[in-house]
């Protein structure tokens, strides 16, 4: 089998070293790998024995941060499975759809979505079982109608039910391939539903040894805050580290005081953050007194890092920081850049890492000079393997010779250096998350007043870009700021919900009669 069950080498090779800290569990979230293979095992032994779960049968989860998340993904690999892992910010409409594109056999779910989950299983036919992590499964909430799919009715329990009800002997799928998708995440899409990257164990094992050539350490201790709906909860360092014998603490939800409580106790050596989240943690009450001696460096990514907090960090702790670039589709770990390079190369993403090339391009695909502004494109064998069910966008996304088209533009200097001019075309990043405005702008289409709209990100100190929508009315029909913000409310995930509504006579367009969103950017944002 290809190296792809990681729990069961990591108990061949380090069974009494630390794995995972789940937080939120207290010392029972204090796991060897030795205990993590046999919870693997046992998870795995149910989806095959009990669910009937087959190689390339999707199983779904959705849940806030908790070991459960590493108990799956582990398990489908020892299967060859695919998990598949939700966003649970996403409104249940959304889960829906998306549950019918990617026809999940299993869904685990956590007790904070269970009204959720409840909803979609409703119109989920494909869900043949359905596994409560914190308590007895569904009933009396529609799961009895839920699951009418080819392998019977949908059944609903708790997950210690199922999991107490098989061994924990050894599981594995000897058919399992390289190039194998063993996860579905989902990146934001520009038309309509989100597409979901299909990441193979050949893009994990070369993220990892990316990773691990510019990054890692035996022994390191990492915080696991990012949903691990997210490439960046999964990949950029939780299972690289747990490739190379280290620990992964888990956090069930990010708070700059628990954080900091974590770096202390754990003795953590290093950890990633967006540039907002390390402006929190220095405003927190407790910054002054943590104790920072384990950590040899922090990451940053997502938003250029502000100067003033490296100086912040080193003058109060000693603490360097190193900073990265990386996407679903790719890698993640596709540029790094050293601490050493922190302020003479500030803003930029740094250099392609060992086994990435990369290339800025022109609008003929021809590459361009030094500072000049083009399109950043990649290759590599970290390369996803395409956007599951979606041909045309995965058409779209690689050009003739295996170069994938990220659509942020980019420019490189001199020295190597790179540095993103503009994200990708109208998108905008709020807390963390990618927000692609054509998604709010359908929502609001449906409103009976609005004639035209468009959709910008605008600065916040909080979330680092909000959405602002700007709104021509028909002719006639009246709307509030708040009635049309409610009404966004009840069709998409909050935080996709513009912040703050503008009212115009009417957009500018362009000769084509585009809506010219830089113009409105340039004015508003």
């Amino acid at each position: 089998m290809y190296i792809g069950d990681w729990m069961e080498r990591g108990e061949r090779y380090w069974p009494d070293a630390l794995a995972v800290v789940d937080v939120a569990k207290g010392d029972a979230g204090r796991l060897s790998y030795r205990q993590m293979n046999r919870r693997a095992n046992r998870l795995a032994r149910w989806l095959k024995e009990v669910a009937g779960v087959r190689r390339g049968d999707r199983v779904a989860i959705l849940a806030l941060n908790g070991v459960e998340f590493l108990d799956l993904l582990f398990a489908c690999g020892k299967l060859g499975a695919v998990f598949v892992p939700f966003n649970w910010r996403s409104h249940p409409r959304e889960l829906i759809d998306l549950f019918a594109k990617t026809t999940p056999v299993v869904l685990l779910f956590g007790d904070d979505f269970r009204a959720a989950a409840a909803a979609v299983l409703q119109e989920a036919p494909s869900v043949t079982h359905a596994l409560h992590l914190d308590g007895p499964g569904l009933s009396g909430e529609g799961a009895g109608q839920a699951g009418e799919g080819s392998r019977g009715p949908m059944r609903s329990l708790s997950y210690e039910e199922a999991l107490s009800s098989v061994d924990d002997g050894p599981v594995s799928n000897e058919a399992v391939d390289a190039e194998d998708v063993l996860l579905l995440l989902f990146t934001g899409g520009t038309t309509g539903l989100p597409k979901a990257a299909q990441i193979s164990y050949r893009m994990i094992a070369w993220n990892t040894l990316n990773t691990i050539v510019h990054e890692l350490q035996r022994g390191d201790v990492t915080i696991t805050h990012t949903p691990k709906f997210h490439t960046g909860g999964l990949l950029v360092y939780t299972l690289p580290l747990l490739t190379l014998g280290g620990t992964v603490v888990i956090m069930r939800r990010w708070t700059p005081e628990e954080m900091l409580d974590l770096i202390e106790r754990e003795r953590v050596s290093l950890l990633f953050c967006v540039p907002t989240q390390f402006q929190v943690m220095m405003e927190a009450p407790r910054f002054a007194t943590t104790s920072f001696k384990s950590v040899r460096f922090l990451t940053s990514g997502g938003a250029p890092l502000p100067v003033q907090i490296i100086h912040r960090y080193r003058e109060q702790h000693g603490v360097v920081f190193k900073q990265g670039f990386g996407m679903t589709e790719f890698g993640p770990g596709i540029f790094s850049m050293s601490p050493e390079f922190a302020e003479s190369k500030a803003g930029s993403i740094g250099r392609p890492n060992y086994f990435v090339d990369a290339r800025i391009v022109d609008e003929n695909n021809e590459p361009v000079g030094a500072g000049e502004v083009g399109e950043l494109v990649l290759k590599g064998p970290a390369a996803s393997s395409g956007y599951f069910n979606d041909p045309e966008a995965t058409r779209n996304a690689v050009d003739g010779d295996g170069w994938f088209h990220t659509g942020d533009m980019a420019r490189a200097d001199s020295d190597g250096f790179y540095y993103i001019a503009d994200r990708k075309k109208d998108m905008f990043i709020s807390g963390g998350e990618n927000v692609y405005p054509v998604e709010i702008e359908k929502a609001l289409y449906e409103h009976a007043a609005v004639a035209q709209c468009a959709v910008i990100g605008v600065p916040d100190d909080k979330w680092g870009e909000v959405g602002m929508a700007v709104v021509v009315l028909r002719q006639g029909a009246a709307a509030t700021e708040d009635a049309l913000i409610a009404h966004c409310r009840e069709r998409l995930a909050r935080y996709k919900v513009p912040k703050s509504v503008v009212f115009l006579p009417e957009l500018p367009l362009s000769a084509a009669g585009k809506i010219l969103k830089r113009e409105l950017r340039s004015r508003f944002a």
